[in-house]
């Protein structure tokens, strides 16, 4: 019996559940083998998060078993926002969350979605607690620095990449371990599988809880955009957009602190190199798609404007997608940026040299994406 075999059978998936999960968990253990320098906290870390994974997929499955109704739920119209990493996505995404009509994926419910969340008991569910919990005990010592960079919390909004990696389509094992054979499978890979499971998703945690729209956030879209599409055809894009010197910059580190747990030694300069290359593989293939579908309906923001303001570029979003924007919408933005002022955590400090890139390179590796996008750069 397989490793893969084994965690599959202990998280009890059968069926094309069983058979969309195999390849992307069996390219990601053999290549989380290959990894050198990995500590042994390191590989624990990540057999636990593989049957973290599967274990929530199987929640879903069971859920969506007992409650057949919950695929009759409709995701009208989502709004994904796509883009570089450290653009001001995660404040956008979490900015438009705090208006009652929207819904996005929090993280408690992404962690712990069974049973399906209910409308009256969202706020006061125990499972956000609990996880608080876990963020405390467990975001302290040298990963204390990632709550600088990144807001983690019960009630702010998750990235999709969780729900991703539940189908073992996702980049997140790329971020945490290192794994550059599961990442080239990633690009490669036909992933309308972990498409359909996000849909389950969305579809398990509006069952009970639903808002007027979507709204939700991560890179990693941009990979795979027609797989996207072919689940919810009707989806709207915004992408906002950043000097790419000052997100390798910025990024480079986040992810050298992510990585601390799971490696005693990091070498930066290698870490820069494959980061560098990383994201810009995104943004090679988001261009291709937009080209190949001139009608798709994506803004372009520029991160300037932006964190010039907010709500403003939040209005305009609305306009957009077609969202109607309230007094009482945009008073809970405000009141958010209140809560949530940049730096709360602590200044998340970073240099590009500190990971041997130069603005040089990166410029000249970002060419296209620079020259496409230049109005909003």
């Amino acid at each position: 019996m397989t490793i893969a075999t084994k965690l599959i059978d202990d998280a009890g998936l059968t069926g094309d559940m069983r058979a969309g999960v195999v390849p992307g968990l069996e390219v990601a253990l053999a290549s989380l083998a290959d990894v050198q320098g990995l500590t042994t906290e390191g590989r624990a870390q990540a057999m636990a998060q593989f049957q973290g994974n599967l274990g929530r997929l199987a929640a879903i499955v069971a859920d969506r078993k007992a409650h057949p109704e919950i695929a009759d739920v409709v995701i009208d119209r989502p709004v994904f926002i796509l883009g570089l990493p450290r653009c001001g996505t995660s404040m956008l995404h979490a900015l438009i969350g705090a208006d009652p009509l929207i819904r996005t994926p929090l993280s408690w419910e992404v962690a712990i979605p069974s049973p399906p969340p209910e409308a009256a008991t969202f706020d006061t569910d125990a499972r956000a607690d609990a996880f608080d919990g876990y963020v405390d005990a467990n975001f302290s010592g040298k990963w204390a620095d990632v709550k600088k960079a990144h807001p983690i919390g019960a009630r702010i909004p998750q990235e999709c990449g969780m729900i991703l990696e539940s189908a073992f389509q996702g980049i997140n094992p790329a971020m945490m371990f290192s794994v550059p054979a599961f990442y080239q499978w990633y690009r490669s890979a036909d992933t309308s599988f972990g498409y359909r499971v996000h849909k389950m998703w969305l579809q398990h945690l509006a069952w009970r809880n639903p808002r007027a729209r979507w709204v939700l956030k991560v890179q990693e879209h941009a990979y795979h955009l027609p797989e996207l599409l072919s689940a919810y055809p009707d989806a709207m894009f915004v992408q906002p957009h950043r000097d790419p010197v000052t997100v390798l910059a910025s990024i480079s580190r986040l992810i050298e602190v992510i990585r601390s747990v799971a490696f005693a030694q990091q070498d930066r300069a290698a870490l820069g190199e494959e980061l560098l290359h990383l994201w810009n593989d995104g943004q090679v293939a988001s261009m291709a798609a937009r080209q190949a579908r001139p009608a798709l309906p994506i803004l372009d923001i520029g991160y300037r404007a932006l964190v010039a303001d907010p709500v403003a570029m939040a209005r305009r979003i609305y306009d957009f997608a077609g969202i109607e924007w309230t007094t009482t919408g945009e008073a809970a933005m405000h009141r958010w940026l209140v809560d949530n002022p940049a730096g709360k955590h602590g200044a998340h400090r970073y240099e590009l040299g500190d990971f041997g890139l130069t603005e040089d390179r990166v410029r000249s590796v970002y060419a296209d994406y620079i020259a496409a996008y230049a109005d909003h750069i």
